[in-house]
């Protein structure tokens, strides 16, 4: 595989397949230009300070490189596994600066979902996933491009070969079959 273009992040799925499979370091060179200020712009959202959000940053990006061969875009989009580790990391840094000197452990940060919530959510995740895997390949093809590997409709619409409307018409019966299929979820 060539170094792809380091402002590219056309197929980023497709670059951390190849971290995992070959150590292909031009493809985390262009991971890490293209996700890395994401990644600590979604940490200093969430209340992380500079110095730490640069240092969970790196983390992430060191979890990538020795993780990238479980990496499963089955399960979920580049973007969200790469979030999914930075909200880990962060979340394991937030436990470790509360644990008081005595041992106690204190309760986990506000807005952590509890277990019932964890399980909710997977429970969520799941009929998600079997309604996805419901709709019309075309259709859901759209929406795992536009929402999970977060490209535009005209980037879409270039990647397949389709006319915008058409793109736009997709994701719009897509979500429309979703929403009756999850209404009860809302």
């Amino acid at each position: 595989m060539r170094a792809p273009a380091a402002t590219n992040l056309a197929d980023p799925a497709a670059w951390i397949a190849a971290i995992g499979r070959e150590r292909h370091r031009g493809c985390f060179v262009a991971l890490f230009t293209g996700f890395a200020p994401r990644v600590r712009a979604y940490l200093l959202r969430h209340g992380v300070d500079e110095p730490m959000a640069d240092e969970l940053t790196q983390d992430v990006f060191v979890v990538i490189w020795r993780k990238a061969h479980l990496f499963d875009p089955e399960r979920a989009g580049a973007s969200a596994w790469i979030h999914t580790i930075a909200r880990n990391l962060w979340i394991d840094a937030v436990r470790r600066n509360r644990r008081p000197d005595d041992g106690r452990i204190i309760a986990p940060p506000e807005g952590e979902p509890t277990p019932e919530e964890q399980l909710n959510s997977s429970e969520n995740e799941a009929r998600l996933r079997a309604a996805l895997d419901s709709l019309p390949e075309h259709q859901a093809q759209v929406l795992r491009l536009s929402f999970f590997e977060e490209q535009t409709h005209p980037q879409i619409a270039e990647r397949l070969g389709l006319p915008l409307g058409t793109v736009k018409s997709r994701i719009r019966l897509a979500t429309g079959h979703l929403r009756g299929a999850l209404q009860d979820l809302a």
